[in-house]
């Protein structure tokens, strides 16, 4: 049951508000203000720009602030700062001194913050929070729990895995690209000869190209004869635009072209020699393939899932401890996991003053050199171990047997992680 009572809208000066009163201690935003290291965070930040040129910059505390708000709650640039204009308590944790009815900043200032904070920076934010968290424990231990020789002994656990962070792409074909490349040629020709105002165009063909190529993308079968006709059939045209755009530009003095667009015809004359190598070599790899003309940079990376068997996306090397997670090898081009793990132990010791008792990977981290590294240092490793089943592992109790389980499952925490930075905070929007 539900009952309404008919009745005007108040007039917002009507309108009661708490603002009589103290803020509530007890807020979100109140909380996560009091354990966020500002100073700490502040110093680093302020090493990206100068200190004694230049306009004044918006304080550090209302930057950092900022962006965490809006990662936080997955906002726009635009509706990051509505939403600081209608919060005092977002007001109080960017550091104001005042309630006010301004923008703390511009929203186009976020694209600049984004270019200064490297992935380095941001990383550098994360152990400051990290120590800040954990550096009563881990001076506890460092200083009471110490071996033979006077080092810290090892605690804790370390867990490992990679993931690929998927780009927004269509999915690509040899033809696609080709055909794709050559309709920015032809927008090309399109420019300049209209900056050099021909009275006639120089033929492309576009209309026949076109033909050819929906004849193909039309098909439900698509035979590898047809595939292989319509790639040959769209290089041709693509030589000749090619061709012809060389014959224009010898006419100016510099390169006319806006840099949007000049970048497109940079990138589309590697696709060309890209596509005749595999053509005429009748293969379908090469090194440093382009997969989209707008993110070049984006490479194919084989990962054999289920699910698809190539991902397009930067490959992350994520580690994780006590619930915290780290993000330690971020790169476009496919590698071996296995070569993080050094790196990832090394940074813990330097993290936290001690290495790790356990680390938590699958097979594929279990090099025989990575095994020797961790054996060299103490550390427990959950993968099998190499060889026949040693008298030992025969001879294990049934609780032993249990907790080797339930330490090799711990390692799916990291896979929670990697759910959640994709859905939760649109990890697949990396850039």
């Amino acid at each position: 049951m539900i009952k309404h009572s008919f009745h005007t809208q108040l007039t917002i000066e009507e309108f009661k508000t708490p603002f009589e009163r103290n803020l509530s201690k007890e807020n979100r935003w109140v909380k996560l203000s009091e354990v966020i290291p500002w100073d700490h965070l502040a110093f680093y930040y302020m090493k990206t720009m100068s200190s004694e040129t230049g306009r004044l910059g918006v304080s550090p505390q209302t930057v950092i602030g900022a962006m965490i708000i809006k990662h936080k709650l997955k906002l726009s640039d635009v509706e990051t700062i509505e939403t600081i204009k209608e919060n005092p308590y977002m007001q109080f944790m960017l550091g104001l001194s005042e309630f006010q009815e301004e923008s703390v900043f511009d929203p186009s200032l976020f694209v600049t913050i984004r270019r200064r904070m490297s992935a380095e920076l941001f990383d550098q934010f994360n152990q400051e929070i990290i120590k800040c968290a954990e550096a009563k424990k881990d001076h506890g231990h460092n200083k009471r729990n110490r071996d033979e020789d006077g080092h810290p002994k090892n605690k804790g656990k370390l867990q490992m895995d990679a993931t690929v962070a998927d780009q927004e792409i269509k999915y690509p074909t040899d033809h696609d690209l080709l055909n794709d490349s050559r309709i920015i040629s032809e927008r090309v020709i399109d420019f300049l000869s209209a900056a050099l105002s021909l009275e006639k165009k120089p033929r492309t063909y576009r209309r026949k190209a076109r033909k050819d190529f929906l004849n193909l993308s039309k098909k439900r079968k698509k035979s590898k004869k047809d595939i292989r006709r319509c790639s040959k059939q769209q290089l041709q045209y693509l030589r000749r635009n090619f061709k012809t755009i060389n014959k224009l530009l010898d006419r100016f003095d510099s390169l006319p072209l806006p840099a949007k667009l000049l970048k497109q015809y940079w990138v589309i004359q590697h696709i060309f020699v890209q596509q005749s190598y595999m053509y005429e070599n009748n293969i379908h790899r090469c090194d440093d393939r382009i997969v989209n003309i707008h993110q070049p940079y984006v490479r194919p990376i084989v990962r054999g899932k289920q699910k698809s068997k190539v991902e397009f996306g930067a490959k992350l090397g994520l580690s994780l401890s006590n619930g915290f997670s780290r993000l330690d090898t971020i790169s476009w081009d496919a590698y071996n996991e296995s070569f993080d793990l050094k790196k990832s132990v090394e940074s813990y010791n330097k993290l936290h003053g001690h290495y790790p008792d356990l680390v938590q990977v699958d097979q594929i981290y279990a090099t025989k050199e990575n095994r020797a590294f961790l054996k060299s240092l103490g550390i427990r490793i959950t993968a099998k171990p190499l060889g026949r089943p040693s008298k030992q592992r025969k001879e294990e109790t049934a609780y032993q047997r249990r907790k080797r389980k339930t330490e090799f499952n711990e390692r799916n925490h990291v896979e929670g992680k990697f759910g959640q930075a994709k859905r939760g905070y649109n990890m697949n929007n990396t850039n």
